[in-house]
């Protein structure tokens, strides 16, 4: 894995855009979406007081399928023999109860198989954020140095990478066609009656994408936008940034019975309005789906 040195440094976490706003920004989508964004608020300072080093890609079919090999670990879609999610052509997402673009859970889907071709250089997707945690600290023990999630604070301040924008390419949905693998025509093609959600430019990836295909952001990062989503360490908290403390954030405790861990960055199948810096999404740690991968920190 390639490793990007991030500094030590100060931002702005976090969105104040109205509703109106993005609105006027993304009219293809139901109002009713963006008042349900209380949990990007409110805008707080944050300070990384350490410098770390960010993998430059996410963590790709070929690492986690080494990383599988050498440790015999089990991915939970396989030990919990439930299976994954994934693309079928013929697959109808009226016939699920939720509307889902993807079949599944079937054993038949895994990380190995999503249901679309992968390479050894596209991100592992399937993956659980215990999968995620296995890995790490499997390749803690075995170099001898702590590798992690990233907090999601860190995430947030590599992805800007010094910007204040919606992106780190700027304000407007379509810069991301030279930095990001999002949900754009050619993968409107196999979900048409999403077609005026996609942004309208083919990047030539119905799916996945290699990692490193597009444009990195101002600090060497690749795909921090779109292709996986990725896996942070933070459970995720309501009103969280309302508390947040100024220096290197960890996120709330562990909520009682349970929660859920936070996700960023959107993927390969997600609409641009998804994919802005500041978006917070998140799933229980066991949640394993075709969009989901991760990306690894260092500590210096």
């Amino acid at each position: 894995m390639r490793f990007v040195r991030i500094p030590a440094g100060e931002f702005l976490m976090g969105s104040e855009e109205s509703p109106e706003a993005l609105a006027a920004a993304f009219p293809a989508l139901p109002r009713e979406r963006f008042l349900k964004l209380t949990d990007e608020g409110p805008v707080h300072r944050v300070r990384i007081t350490k410098p770390f080093l960010m993998g430059r890609h996410e963590v790709t079919v070929g690492q986690f399928r080494r990383f599988l090999q050498a440790s015999g670990y089990v991915p939970e879609s396989i030990a919990d023999g439930t299976g994954g999610y994934g693309w079928r052509k013929d697959y109808d997402p009226a016939t699920s109860p939720r509307g889902d673009a993807f079949e599944g859970r079937l054993p038949r889907y895994s990380w190995a198989d999503p249901g679309f071709a992968q390479t050894d250089d596209h991100p592992v997707v399937n993956i659980t954020w215990n999968d995620a945690v296995a890995l790490a600290e499997w390749l803690s023990k075995t170099e001898g140095r702590r590798y992690r999630l990233p907090t999601e604070a860190e995430w947030e301040y590599a992805c800007r990478a010094g910007t204040r924008t919606r992106y780190a390419s700027g304000d407007d949905p379509r810069s991301l066609a030279r930095i990001a693998n999002v949900f754009d025509a050619d993968s409107a093609a196999l979900w048409p009656r999403w077609q005026a959600m996609a942004l309208p430019h083919h990047d030539g990836h119905a799916f996945t994408a290699p990692v490193g295909s597009f444009a990195p952001n101002a600090w060497g990062l690749y795909d921090m936008h779109g292709n996986a989503w990725e896996w942070v360490a933070d459970w995720h908290g309501e009103d969280y940034y309302a508390q947040s403390p100024l220096d290197d954030p960890q996120g709330p405790p562990k909520p009682a019975g349970g929660g859920v861990k936070v996700r960023r960055g959107g993927s390969w199948h997600t609409w641009a309005f998804y994919a802005r810096s500041s978006f917070r999404n998140w799933n229980a740690p066991d949640t394993r789906y075709t969009l989901v991968g991760m990306r690894l920190v260092r500590e210096d």
